[in-house]
C-alpha cells in the first residue's frame, strides 16, 4: 500500500504547487505586464487621481444631477461584488412587481415632466446585480433630469452621451451602451 500512496502523495504535491502557485503566478506576471490596467480591475479615476471605481462594476447614483444606472439586486449594499446576483424573482412574484413600481414612482418623482416611457433597465436589474451600462435609450431619457439639474442643455448632455457610447463588442454582439460611471466622470470633468 505505501508502494502506491508514496506516487500518489508526490503527484498530488507536484500538481498542488503547479496549479495552485506556479500557474496563477505566471498568469498574473503576464496580465501585469500585457494588460496593467485591465490586471488591476479597469479602475477609473477622477481628474486628480482619485480611484472613482472599476468600469466594470456599476456604482449607486441617486443624486438628480447624475445618469443613474441599472438598479442592484446584490445585498446588503447595492452594486456589492462580494455577493453578484439577480433577484430571483420571477415576472408573477409581488416582490417584484412593488419594487419596479417603486422604482418607476422615483424615477417619476425626480422628472415629473417627463412623459416618455421609462427604459426597462432603469426598473429593472441584471442577473448579476452590479450590470455597469445602461442602453442609449435609458440614457436619453435622463437627459432632461440632469440637464435641469446641472443648468445645462440637453444637446450638451446628448453629445457627451454620443461620445460615451460603447459600439458592439465584435461589432456583432450585444447592443450599444453607455457605462454610467464614465459618462458621470465626463459630466463632472466638463462643468
Amino acid at each position: 500500500m505505501i508502494k502506491h500512496l508514496k506516487p500518489a502523495l508526490i503527484l498530488f504535491l507536484a500538481l498542488s504547487v503547479l496549479t495552485g502557485v506556479v500557474y496563477p503566478l505566471v498568469v498574473t506576471v503576464l496580465a501585469q505586464a500585457i494588460f496593467p490596467e485591465k490586471a488591476e480591475g479597469s479602475l477609473l479615476t477622477d481628474g486628480k487621481g482619485k480611484i472613482m471605481g472599476s468600469e466594470l462594476i456599476g456604482q449607486q447614483f441617486s443624486e438628480p444631477r447624475y445618469f443613474w444606472g441599472r438598479p442592484s439586486a446584490t445585498s446588503p449594499n447595492a452594486y456589492n461584488a462580494a455577493a453578484s446576483s439577480g433577484s430571483n424573482l420571477g415576472t408573477n412574484n409581488p416582490a417584484l412587481v412593488d419594487a419596479v413600481k417603486t422604482r418607476i414612482d422615483a424615477l417619476k418623482a425626480v422628472d415629473f415632466d417627463n412623459k416618455t416611457s421609462i427604459p426597462v433597465d432603469l426598473i429593472t436589474s441584471s442577473g448579476s446585480g452590479l450590470d455597469p451600462h445602461i442602453s442609449i435609450a435609458a440614457a436619453n431619457y435622463q437627459i432632461n433630469r440632469v440637464a435641469k439639474a446641472r443648468h445645462v442643455s440637453p444637446e450638451k448632455l446628448r453629445a457627451l452621451i454620443d461620445e460615451n457610447t460603447e459600439s458592439r463588442q465584435l461589432g456583432f454582439l450585444g447592443e450599444p451602451r453607455v457605462n454610467v460611471l464614465k459618462l458621470n466622470l465626463v459630466l463632472d470633468a466638463s462643468e
